[in-house]
């Protein structure tokens, strides 16, 4: 039993020893740049997890929709908003991207402040391609 579990030591350790070696793309080691966070700036903002779902309002703080998504541009960093709007109960959902700017969260609720839903479900429809 001794040289089982001495085997299965040695596998492990020689496992383990290579899962710590440098990861090498290509023969050349990688670089990451790393940029110093404050964690109180980070405070301030807002989760991706906790806008996702929530109900988006108007100026007269009706419900003119929910966010479903929350996408960045690959090449340009600029966020945008998929919402959802005019469903009822899931039913018949039409999506739209709005830009992440054109939204603010006052009292603690997401705002799109000249919205509407008339205005929302007159865009042009937003369909996932994966």
């Amino acid at each position: 039993m001794t040289r089982c579990t001495a085997a299965i030591a040695g596998a492990f350790l020689l496992l383990a020893s290579s899962a710590v070696a440098p990861a090498l793309a290509q023969g050349a080691k990688q670089i990451v740049p790393l940029a110093e966070v404050n964690p109180l700036v980070l405070a301030t903002g807002y989760r991706s997890s906790k806008l996702v779902g929530s109900e988006v309002y108007n100026d007269s703080m009706e419900d003119i929709g929910k966010v479903d998504d929350l996408i960045d541009t690959a090449k340009d960093n600029v966020p945008f908003v998929v919402l959802s709007v005019g469903s009822f109960l899931g039913v018949d959902k039409h999506y739209v991207v709005v830009p992440a700017s054109s939204l603010e969260v006052i009292n603690g609720r997401i705002t799109l402040s000249a919205g509407s839903k008339a205005s929302l479900e007159s865009l042009p429809s937003y369909k996932y391609t994966y």
